[in-house]
């Protein structure tokens, strides 16, 4: 069988399929509706499918408009990349990657990473956006990410996670606090204090992970404060609005009016892994995992 379908074909279909309505998909691709409609009705023939349900007001993708939703949706970020890989490789450049990380990745582990592959590779790019564990799932699962650094111990199936780092938690307190490394003796101490700690919905598992080390000391946290950034949180501590546990690669040396305390006796500890999605064709990641 042969097809007469081309890429614009399949940028109109996923349009509609997102939108689920002409005007708005027409309108997002700078298009006219009939015109839309047209050549949607053109790839159904083409193909021998009905790809739409076509209601009133209402559109809804069949059984094999869905499948072809997102099987489309990935081959054609693949022949994106396909296409800007070759223009770097025009252009002199061997590649490029992007990368998710959580804050604690940047600290030592990603600028150690990235200057061992550029002596081995120094005419690739690199792209580095720092999000959330959930924001770098489901922009692995969706092609727009290469490789994310995550605290997570589960991932949807399609994605691989390989442990890079397990560590303890550390106590951040004021410079001034009663409490210091000499007198600190358990976390049971600190019942009655404020904790401002990384927001839930930033790490679900790791969030859960800190809030087992307080049911297993017997007292609920007073959380005063929720953020996503490490540097907001040692702020917050520095001006004396509470006390904070963080990983220990978040230990910044530079934080002269914070203190850290590492909670070696705990059981609880949390791991940093590298996640990438096992049918990323980016050549560049899989030199990146060898390293890894």
């Amino acid at each position: 069988m042969s097809y007469q379908i081309e890429i614009r074909h399949i940028k109109y279909f996923l349009a509609v399929a997102e939108e689920l309505h002409f005007r708005k998909a027409a309108e997002k691709l700078f298009i006219s509706q009939p015109g839309l409609s047209r050549q949607i009705k053109q790839m159904e023939v083409d193909l021998g499918v009905v790809l739409f349900e076509r209601h009133n007001r209402k559109v809804v993708l069949t059984k094999t408009g869905t499948y072809l939703k997102k099987e489309l949706a990935i081959n054609l970020k693949n022949i994106t990349h396909t296409l800007n890989h070759a223009k770097l490789l025009n252009d002199g450049k061997k590649g490029d990657i992007k990368f998710g990380y959580v804050g604690s990745a940047m600290q030592q582990i990603i600028p150690d990473l990235l200057l061992k592959f550029k002596k081995e590779h120094p005419n690739v790019l690199f792209s580095l956006k720092e999000m959330d564990n959930q924001k770098q799932i489901e922009e692995l699962l969706s092609f727009d990410l290469d490789l994310g650094f995550v605290r997570l111990e589960r991932v949807p199936k399609g994605l691989e996670i390989f442990s890079i780092l397990k560590e303890n938690f550390c106590l951040v307190l004021p410079k001034n606090h009663i409490i210091n490394n000499a007198t600190f003796k358990s976390i049971s101490q600190f019942k009655e204090e404020s904790f401002i700690l990384f927001d839930p919905k930033y790490s679900t598992t790791y969030h859960e992970r800190v809030m087992q080390i307080f049911e297993d000391h017997a007292f609920a946290p007073n959380i005063s404060h929720n953020t996503i950034h490490a540097s907001s949180i040692y702020k917050l501590v520095e001006n004396n609005f509470g006390v904070s546990i963080v990983p220990k690669s978040l230990i910044d040396k530079n934080a002269k009016n914070v203190q850290f305390i590492e909670l070696e006796k705990i059981q609880q500890k949390t791991t940093l892994s590298v996640v990438w999605n096992s049918d990323n064709r980016n050549p560049i990641l899989k030199e990146i995992i060898k390293l890894l």
